[in-house]
C-alpha cells in the first residue's frame, strides 16, 4: 500500500483568480508555498496533509498528490507511462475508480480518450498483478486520479480530493442563480472583514455570502459537512487520521460575542430557502433573516462593518433596462442608510455599475461561472461630499 506519510509534491486547484485566498488560507495553515499560478498553488506534503487539507480549505477544487512526471508526445507514451505505476499499491481489489483529465496536446481532440488511455493502463496494469480487473466509471465516489498533459509535459496525480471542494456541503437547497461556495469564501476574504463588527447582506438571493461570512467567523470548516473523499478509498488510508481531524475541526469552532450579520430580500421563498440551508450550516441562530426590498433593510446607524449586495447582471437589453434603476437605488442606499460602513457590490456588469453614482475606491477581480466580475469597494463617509462622487 502506499505511504500516506511520504512527502511528495501537492498541486491545489481553484476556480480561475481564487489563487491569491487559496495561498493566504494555506500559509495560515502553515505550510509553504512553493508556487502560486492563475488557477491553483504547489507545496510539498503527504496524503495526510492532503487529508487535513481537504477538510480545512474553503476556496480550493481540488487536492492532487503527484505520482509520476514524464513526458509524452502520444496517446501510446500516456498510456505506457501509466502502466509503469504501481497501481496495486492503491487500489483495493474489485474496486471503483474515475480518472479526469487537463489535456492540451496536439494528439488529442477529446480529452476522454486520454481519460480511457489512462483507465486502460490501470486496469490492465491491476489484472496482470492481480488477476482481477477494477470497475470504471466517470462518478468521482470513490478513488480518482487525474491526468495533467501539456503540449509534451504530463503528470498523473491521485485526486484526493473527489468532488470538488468548491461545494462546501451544507446548501441542500440551492436557489435560483447561487454563488458558489468557494467565491463567496473568497469574496468574504477580499472585503477584508474583521469577523466581529456587522456584515449586512441586502439582496442575499440563497445568502451563501452571508452563510459563509458566519462559517469564517466562527471557525466552522467545510469537512463538517461532507463525510466522503476520495483519498478514503486509497489503499494505506486510516480512519484514525480522518477522525483525528474531524475532533479537530469540532473544537476549533468559537462563539463570537454580539457577532451580528443581517441579511435581507425581497423574496419569501429565498428567505425559506436560506432558513434552510444556515440551519444546515449550524449558523441560522447568528444570522438575522429580514424579507423586504433592500432599500427597506434595517441598518444600524453605527457605522461599524460592511454591507455587500450581489445584484443581477443582466443578460439581456430588456432586463439590463430595468436593471439600470435597481443599480441607482442601491447607490441611493448606500448614500442614505450606510454612511460610516464600507459597501461593496459584486457585479459582472461594469457599465450596470457606473448607475450607482459613486467611485469605487478598489476593483478586485472575480470570475462567476465564466462572466469576469468585479468586487467594488465603496467608502461610504460620513459628512463628506466624497461620498457623492462620481465615477
Amino acid at each position: 500500500m502506499i505511504s500516506f506519510r511520504k512527502t511528495g509534491d501537492i498541486t491545489i486547484t481553484c476556480h480561475n483568480r481564487l489563487a491569491p485566498f487559496l495561498a493566504d488560507e494555506i500559509r495560515e495553515l502553515g505550510f509553504q508555498l512553493e508556487e502560486v499560478f492563475l488557477t491553483g498553488v504547489k507545496l510539498k506534503g503527504s496524503l495526510s496533509d492532503c487529508v487535513h487539507l481537504n477538510l480545512r480549505l474553503r476556496c480550493a477544487s481540488q487536492i492532487l498528490y503527484s505520482l509520476k512526471k514524464f513526458e509524452a508526445n502520444d496517446p501510446d507514451e500516456v498510456y505506457n507511462a501509466a502502466k509503469s505505476i504501481a497501481w496495486e499499491t492503491m487500489l483495493p481489489i474489485n474496486t471503483y475508480f474515475t480518472v479526469t483529465s487537463s489535456v492540451s496536446n496536439p494528439t488529442i481532440n477529446n480529452s476522454m480518450f486520454a481519460n480511457v488511455k489512462v483507465k486502460d493502463a490501470i486496469v490492465d496494469r491491476m489484472r496482470g498483478k492481480t488477476g482481477r480487473r477494477p470497475n470504471t466509471g466517470s462518478d468521482p465516489e470513490a478513488a480518482v486520479f487525474h491526468l495533467y498533459w501539456k503540449e509534451e509535459y504530463a503528470e498523473l496525480f491521485i485526486d484526493t480530493s473527489g468532488h470538488s471542494l468548491g461545494r462546501h456541503g451544507y446548501r441542500k437547497y440551492p436557489g435560483a442563480a447561487p454563488m458558489l461556495e468557494a467565491l463567496a469564501s473568497a469574496t468574504v476574504y477580499a472585503t477584508n472583514w474583521d469577523r466581529k463588527s456587522l456584515f449586512l447582506n441586502p439582496m442575499c438571493g440563497s445568502v451563501t455570502l452571508a452563510i459563509e461570512a458566519a462559517l469564517i467567523a466562527t471557525n466552522r470548516y467545510p469537512g463538517l459537512f461532507r463525510s466522503n473523499y476520495a483519498f478514503m478509498h486509497i489503499l494505506g488510508y486510516e480512519d484514525a487520521i480522518y477522525e483525528e481531524e474531524m475532533e479537530k475541526l469540532k473544537k476549533y469552532i468559537i462563539e463570537i460575542p454580539n457577532l451580528k450579520i443581517i441579511a435581507s430580500d425581497h423574496s419569501p421563498d429565498a428567505i425559506k430557502t436560506t432558513k434552510l440551508n444556515a440551519g444546515t450550516a449550524g449558523v441560522l441562530d447568528i444570522i438575522e433573516l429580514q424579507t423586504c426590498d433592500f432599500e427597506e433593510s434595517i441598518v444600524p446607524e453605527n457605522g461599524d462593518g460592511i454591507v455587500i449586495m450581489n445584484p443581477e447582471y443582466g443578460l439581456r437589453l430588456g432586463e439590463i433596462d430595468q436593471l439600470e434603476e435597481t443599480y441607482s437605488r442601491i447607490g441611493r442606499f448606500f448614500k442614505q442608510k450606510c454612511a460610516g460602513y464600507t459597501g461593496y457590490i459584486f457585479t459582472g456588469n461594469l457599465e450596470l455599475a457606473k448607475k450607482i453614482g459613486l467611485k469605487p475606491k478598489r476593483k478586485i477581480e472575480f470570475f462567476n461561472s465564466k462572466i469576469d466580475c468585479r468586487l467594488l469597494m465603496y467608502e461610504l463617509y460620513k459628512g463628506t461630499k466624497r461620498t457623492f462622487e462620481k465615477e
